[in-house]
């Protein structure tokens, strides 16, 4: 069976970190409808991703051409245009989960597929949690709402590759727990 390539479908590589993971429950945000978010931080190490990302928006944009040509008379250029993929350097210098690093917000308004590394399905919510590692399969589109134009990033599925460093300075209750010790519980 040959698998048929859409080049608008992106899958990650291992070692980008997912950050804001709404991914069990549909949230809000400015009240707007409410969807599964995550977002992507991809190391500018893994440059097979961020190019992989890089042509999916062209292929966007050359595939929704006549959508953001809209009522206009042209389409606007490429680089005029708002795309996903920023750089983490640029845009949150303050966050060291962001250094050297380029990020993508990635949403849906369907649950995403969260599978672990045998391709499993994990149900247990704090397996899946801000600072995991794992891929990510996104698919970019062209979009023109309300005076917008530009290109946004669809979450299809998620795949937990290995822990990490919670970000956001909250612990996980099996790390605060895991150790035997009393600590003169009782005294």
């Amino acid at each position: 069976m040959s698998k048929i390539s859409n080049p608008t479908k992106v899958i990650t590589g291992v070692n980008t970190r997912w950050s804001y993971a709404n991914v069990w429950d549909a949230k809000s945000i400015n009240g707007g409808t409410p969807k599964y978010s995550v977002s992507l931080i991809i190391p500018k190490s893994d440059t097979v991703t961020v190019n992989k990302i890089k042509a999916a928006i062209t292929a966007a944009y050359e595939e929704g051409q006549s959508k953001l040509k809209g009522n206009g008379k042209t389409v606007p250029a490429l680089s005029v245009l708002k795309t996903p993929l920023r750089d983490g350097d640029l845009e949150r210098p303050d966050d060291p989960a962001y250094a050297d690093a380029y990020f993508i917000n990635a949403n849906s308004a369907t649950a995403p597929g969260i599978v672990d590394a045998d391709r499993q399905p994990i149900f247990e919510r704090s397996e899946v949690y801000s600072g995991v590692y794992g891929r990510a399969s996104i698919n970019l589109y062209a979009f023109n709402s309300n005076g917008n134009k530009g290109i946004a990033c669809g979450l299809n599925n998620l795949q937990k590759i290995r822990d990490g460093e919670p970000l956001g300075g909250k612990s996980r209750a099996e790390d605060d727990f895991a150790t035997d010790d009393e600590d003169d519980f009782l005294n």
